[in-house]
């Protein structure tokens, strides 16, 4: 089977500081495991903890002069997540007292990796993956998948582009039913484009 070769593309903000776009990708990753997974487990007394890692990122945010932007509007896309986490603490037993620190935890570790995400060219984080042996083929799967996100995302605001361009009619109900039927159409399109694809893989040696 050929080996494919993930693209040297990045995730890097460009705008970031090249200081901290410098710093070793696998001491960056290392360092958010170990933020992650502290946060993930230490007891809900340890309020010293999470000033810290909240500290931490904000001077990781400053060092960095990672623009806001990108930042507040990945976390704002991603806090429903966030918010059904918080949401299912409160339905168990002791969740009155536990929802909160539960939205905590899950905001700290959701900004530790978009910081991450920002500060670290894609293409070296999965350099790191390869050297400490995580499989290939969930490597080169994890590289496509970021590649196709792109195409997708081009694809679909071609679409918006042409809905926008035949459409006369103004409404929050009808941009609703615009937005439904792109997405709609975006997903059979991106099946078709997944069997073009995976035919081209196979008749390139990919089994």
């Amino acid at each position: 089977m050929t080996v494919l070769t993930p693209p040297s593309f990045a995730s890097g903000d460009p705008r970031a500081n090249r200081a901290v776009l410098c710093w070793p990708a696998a001491a960056k990753m290392a360092g958010a495991l170990v933020l992650i997974a502290g946060t993930a487990v230490v007891p809900a007394g340890w309020k010293l903890w999470f000033a810290g890692v909240a500290l931490l990122l904000g001077v990781v945010w400053a060092l960095g002069r990672l623009p806001p932007g990108p930042v507040l509007r990945r976390l704002l896309a991603l806090s429903p997540f966030v918010a059904g986490v918080a949401l299912a603490a409160a339905w168990s037993p002791g969740g009155v007292l536990d929802w909160k620190i539960t939205a905590l935890r899950s905001g700290l570790c959701l900004a530790t990796v978009i910081l991450l995400a920002q500060a670290t060219p894609f293409a070296e984080m999965l350099a790191v993956m390869r050297r400490v042996h995580v499989p290939a083929l969930l490597v080169t799967t994890i590289a496509l998948m970021h590649r196709y996100l792109f195409v997708l995302a081009d694809e679909a605001e071609r679409m918006r582009r042409a809905r926008a361009s035949r459409t006369f009619t103004t409404g929050r109900r009808f941009a609703w039913w615009a937005a439904a039927t792109v997405v709609g159409q975006l997903f059979v399109r991106a099946t078709e484009r997944a069997e073009r694809v995976y035919d081209a893989m196979c008749a390139r040696g990919w089994r």
